[in-house]
């Protein structure tokens, strides 16, 4: 009987790619753990927390996340989609997400143009295609999928095989609140060293 505490990981060692040029605005979590790889600019704003093995890739282009995001573990921001950019997509404009914006457990955001409005809720395992534009206020239902060049109205929900409807309820200001009192306790519960991907 072995006398380590520490705890080994089922998962096999995430491979990383080229080290990219980064701008992170203060205060920021983000977990040693996880993968920025690429090779243009990553920005993330303040207050955002990028949990352990969330990967950032920006080797389809640049990828700028707002302030008060989310994203979590096993999430792929710029993934290079099998589709590429949409087309007329600047093919440098990675992805964007916009302020307030969480990207769920294992859900991936194809680069090439593709843009996540303020407070947006992408869900478990959904897959947003290249040059995607969705709407401020959406939610993307778990397992549902955005195809490549879609652009999505303001306030819809997507659900169960791709159907739609529109939610004003007008508690835009309630989900903000939310966020930021998520964003308090994971701060305080993920160890976090920004320092170790800008060198």
């Amino acid at each position: 009987m072995s006398s380590s505490s520490k705890r080994h990981s089922i998962l096999p060692p995430v491979s990383a790619g080229p080290r990219p040029p980064v701008q992170f605005s203060s205060p920021l979590t983000i977990a040693e753990s996880a993968v920025l790889t690429g090779s243009h600019t990553i920005s993330i704003s303040s207050e955002s927390v990028i949990h352990p093995r969330a990967r950032l890739d920006s080797l389809g282009g640049r990828i700028t996340i707002g302030r008060r995001c989310i994203v979590h573990e096993r999430s792929t921001v710029g993934a290079i989609g099998t589709e590429g950019p949409a087309k007329g997509a600047d093919k440098a404009e990675g992805v964007t997400l916009g302020d307030y914006v969480t990207v769920e457990v294992a859900a991936a955001i194809e680069a090439g143009g593709t843009l996540i409005g303020e407070g947006t809720t992408v869900g478990v395992s959904v897959k947003v295609g290249a040059g995607a534009v969705v709407g401020r206020y959406c939610t993307l239902t778990p397992h549902t999928v955005v195809v490549a060049g879609e652009v999505i109205p303001d306030f819809t929900v997507i659900y169960s095989n791709g159907m739609r409807r529109t939610d004003r309820r007008g508690v835009t200001e309630l989900r903000n609140k939310g966020q930021t009192r998520q964003i308090e306790v994971l701060r305080r519960m993920i160890p976090t060293n920004p320092a170790k991907f800008q060198t």
